[in-house]
């Protein structure tokens, strides 16, 4: 009968992680729930999660007391203890960068539309030359109208939206 020593059989048990490490593993996953909380219906339902943990979800958005809020954002962060959050941080990161995207197209096209209104003939030339499918006339119109109406009542109307949305449409031939 061989004896093993006693250093040899607590070597083999696995480190428990330290209280700290706990705590911010706790809080880790109790922020990742409060960015659950953050997303609209359809796009909690596109995450596989535990039906338990999409009613705590829904159950926080309905909460205007802020201690309430707080216990049910802890109740969350225990439910997500459950939970791989690996994908969900995948498809959040993901999210947040189609966000940052459509951002940017957005900021793009107003910047366009605003130098159209603003610089006319030398913009629509720019524009022209980056795209020469445009029909020329069509979109003299649409500038002239935005800029007639800007020069009225000194502020984006109806043809500075039409405008927008055929640079946004012209912008999203692009991608």
């Amino acid at each position: 009968m061989s004896h093993e020593p006693e250093d040899e059989v607590e070597d083999e048990a696995p480190e428990r992680p330290s209280k700290s490490a706990r705590k911010r593993a706790a809080q880790a996953a109790q922020d990742l729930g409060v960015e659950l909380v953050q997303l609209r219906e359809a796009q909690l339902q596109e995450l596989d999660l535990p039906e338990k943990l999409k009613d705590a979800i829904r159950a926080a958005r309905t909460i205007n007391s802020r201690a309430a809020g707080a216990r049910q954002r802890q109740y969350i962060g225990k439910l997500m203890r459950d939970v791989d959050p690996e994908p969900i941080r995948a498809l959040l990161g993901a999210r947040s960068q189609l966000d940052a995207q459509a951002t940017e197209r957005f900021k793009r096209v107003e910047s366009w539309r605003d130098r159209l209104v603003s610089e006319g003939a030398p913009a629509l030339e720019d524009l022209k030359r980056w795209r020469p499918e445009i029909d020329a006339r069509e979109w003299t119109l649409r500038v002239s109208s935005a800029q007639t109406e800007r020069a009225r009542i000194q502020a984006a109307g109806p043809a500075s939206r039409e405008l927008f949305r055929a640079l946004r449409a012209l912008f999203a031939t692009m991608s």
